[in-house]
């Protein structure tokens, strides 16, 4: 009891890129620019999903959803990273490191439910579009997107209440931006062999079967696509799911790259090795969220069209 106790009251160092301080200004720089592309892009998503009536729908209400979810998971970790780049030694109470971590966790697995609801929604729309509208009621899409909010956040508790009971009585010194949960991990003086196959479960109920349920629905989606006669036919179909597949494959790819194998914390790396250890989670982090709305904008008529009108009205407004 009483060394969890000093867990609970330990700070943490976040080493950062402090071995590398020539790259420290040119990251700050770059982050800021795509954490305000991140803010601004997913904030007009929202905007325009909100205000225009032409997308009230399922669709789009898992698309403003996902902005949603994006500028939290971002504003979860990206000030702290930013604060890193600049102070040499950057300290965090214990507390603040497992409530980033719950938020990081709550996002990360929203958004795995979340992508596999709206491969849901497409599937229905394409396979079976005479019962789209009763089948994605909005009495169904409402509780699908709150159900997601609820299994990250319930994900997030079992995960970060297994890590703060870990004694961390040694090394304080987090090798990462910020409270990354392997690498909180990996300073328990403790087994965490639990932790391990606990984060293992989880993997297989929030990346496997959303995977599964993305890869089984797109695979009904092929076939029905195939089967249509005309080539603007097929061409129609395939750019209504488009943009979300491209979503999945940029998001799922590095999250699976991640945390498909927890390593444990004896594992060692070269300097180049943990320098990609860090960079991968920073991309997965800052890169896909600021990705998903220049995404959604390019490839999707509707979105276009609702931007263009908002900014018609901003810029004729009296």
């Amino acid at each position: 009891m009483e060394m969890a106790n000093q867990s609970i009251a330990a700070e943490f160092v976040l080493l950062g890129l402090s071995d590398h301080p020539r790259l420290e200004k040119t990251f700050f720089v770059l982050i800021l620019l795509m954490y305000l592309v991140i803010l601004l892009g997913n904030g007009v998503l929202i905007l325009v999903t909100a205000r225009d009536p032409r997308l009230h729908t399922p669709m789009y209400f898992f698309l403003g959803n996902l902005s949603f979810l994006d500028i939290c998971y971002t504003t979860s970790s990206v000030p702290l990273i930013l604060d890193s780049f600049l102070t040499p030694r950057k300290t965090i109470p214990f507390s603040a490191c497992a409530v980033q971590m719950f938020l990081s966790f709550a996002m990360g697995a929203t958004e795995c439910v979340l992508l596999g609801m709206m491969a849901f929604d497409r599937y229905v729309a394409i396979c079976d579009p005479l019962r789209y509208p009763v089948v994605m009621s909005k009495a169904a899409y409402v509780p699908m997107a709150a159900g997601s909010w609820a299994a990250g956040g319930v994900n997030a508790i079992v995960q970060i209440s297994q890590a703060v009971r870990l004694p961390f009585c040694g090394d304080n010194v987090i090798n990462h931006f910020a409270c990354e949960i392997l690498a909180v991990l990996r300073l328990a003086c403790a087994d965490i062999s639990i932790n391990v196959i606990s984060m293992a479960v989880g993997n297989v109920i929030f990346l496997g079967v959303p995977v599964l349920c993305i890869f089984v629905s797109y695979l009904f989606i092929l076939i029905t696509i195939l089967r249509i006669p005309s080539a603007d036919g097929r061409k129609k179909a395939f750019s209504t799911c488009s943009s979300h597949l491209t979503v999945v494959m940029i998001f799922y790819g590095t999250l699976l790259f991640m945390y498909a194998k927890p390593k444990s914390k004896e594992s060692q790396g070269t300097d180049e090795e943990e320098l990609s250890d860090k960079l991968i989670p920073l991309f997965y982090g800052v890169v896909t969220p600021m990705l998903n709305p220049i995404i959604y904008s390019l490839r999707n008529k509707d979105v276009k069209a609702a931007v263009r009108d908002l900014g018609s009205q901003k810029c004729f407004a009296p």
